[in-house]
Formats: C-alpha cells, structure tokens, sequence
C-alpha cells in the first residue's frame, strides 16, 4: 500500500518556463520498511537526504513563479538521481554505514521499489514537461541539491557548485560566471561532483531532449535551517534569471 505520494507537486499551475526538481527533497521512508534497519538518527543525516534542498526549491518556485517537482522519499529506499540500470539505484552502503534493509534487496524489491517511487516521480517531470511543449515552450530544468561541508575528513570550500555536461553547457557556463563575479563566493565548477552521470535526472530529462538545464548544489551548513535556506533562495532566483537572461540573448 502507497503510504504518501512518491513525489510533491509544489505550485503546479507555474509558468513552466522554469522547471524546478529536487530528486533527494525528503528523508522519509515509509513504515513497512522499517527504516531499514537504520537507527533513527542516521536519518536525519545526509546519507538519507539532501539536507536544505526542499526548502531552497520551494523558495526558488515560489518567487520565480515556477512549478517544481520534489521526491517524497530517502534516496536509501531508492535514489531518484539513478538510471534504473545503475547499480547504485539502491544502495547498500552509504558513507562506510551498511544499509541492512537493503543489503539482501534482489532483482524483484528494486523492481517493486522503481515501480511505487522512481515511475511515478520521472513521469511527473515528463508530463511537466510535456505540457509546456504543448503550449510552444521549451522550458528551463533547474536541479536543486546539497552536499556536506566535509568528505572523508577533508573540507569542501565551495559555498555552491554547478555541474554540468559537456555536452551542453549553455545554461551552466553562464551561471557559473554569473556566481563567481558574487563577492565572497567559492564556486565550483563540477565540483564536489561532476554532472556527467549517464541516466541521472538531467540526463534523462533535459539532456535527452535538448533542454537548457543546470544543477545546482549548496553547501549543507549554508542551508541547513529555514533562515539559511530561504536566503539561498532567493539570492538565486535573480542569478538564475541574469543566466537565462543572457543565454536567450546569445
């Protein structure tokens, strides 16, 4: 039995020509699975979200006027930002912690779990997308995610990152001039993780079909409080809007 939606459709009636995603918005796992075997406070951490991003997307939606499209479960039960071929879809081991409701997930539980979380989620963004087709408009997908101050004991300086493929980079290359002219700013540039990720979510929604498209990631300490991620927000919304300003010109 679906227990809650397996993705949230924040401000629907949006002018989608702006798509906003957030792959890893929530934590949450559904009852009947236990948490899979986690103690609860490991939940809370980013092995099973993308702390701040929900908050980032809904503010950013919300005064671009776009709509946006949210997971509505840990990326532990399944990870939205995986092709249904990577091995990676459900994971095992997250950051040295083994994930025991998944370790003896076979081939049926990963079809079972695509089947109630990934589908749902990715024909949302499809049917999304496809309605702005039909209205003349070929729109903008922007990826919201977050990324931990720290990596195996080593800080990570960047305040935000863009990644990008180099197969079309006309969005990103803008934005990340845009970002680094900001004073103050440590940007980077695919990094902490490189945007080459075949079958991720911009691969298979913007890249496939020839979309303009970013991803965006922030820090965690920067927007791990609704004070923090409400003023990342909206710091973005205007870059975003220069960025697109100047890639329409060009």
């Amino acid at each position: 039995m679906q227990s809650t939606p397996a993705f949230e459709s924040f401000n629907p009636q949006g002018d989608p020509g702006i798509v906003l995603v957030c792959d890893h918005a929530s934590n949450f796992i559904p009852p009947e699975y236990q948490d899979l075997g986690l103690p609860s406070g490991r939940l809370k951490t980013h092995i099973a979200w993308d702390i701040g991003a929900a908050a980032v997307t809904r503010t950013m939606a919300t005064a671009l006027g776009a709509p946006a499209i949210l997971g509505t479960h840990s990326r532990l039960l399944i990870d939205l930002n995986r092709g249904e071929d990577d091995p990676t879809l459900v994971m095992k081991l997250s950051d040295g912690a083994i994930i025991p409701g998944n370790a003896r997930a076979g081939e049926a539980e990963i079809r079972t779990r695509t089947r109630r979380f990934h589908h749902p989620y990715h024909e949302a963004i499809a049917d999304l997308i496809a309605g702005a087709r039909q209205k003349g408009v070929a729109p903008v997908i922007v990826s919201i995610h977050s990324f931990t101050p720290e990596w195996k004991g080593r800080p990570r300086p960047w305040h935000v990152g863009v990644l990008w493929s180099r197969r079309d980079d006309r969005l990103s290359s803008r934005l990340l001039a845009i970002l680094r002219a900001e004073p103050g700013l440590c940007v980077g540039d695919n990094q902490p993780y490189s945007g080459e990720l075949e079958g991720d979510c911009m691969d298979r929604h913007a890249l496939a079909a020839g979309l303009p498209h970013v991803l965006i990631e922030l820090r965690q300490d920067l927007i791990g409080d609704a004070v923090g991620a409400t003023a990342w927000g909206a710091r973005l919304v205007p870059l975003l809007r220069k960025a697109i300003a100047g890639m329409n010109d060009a």
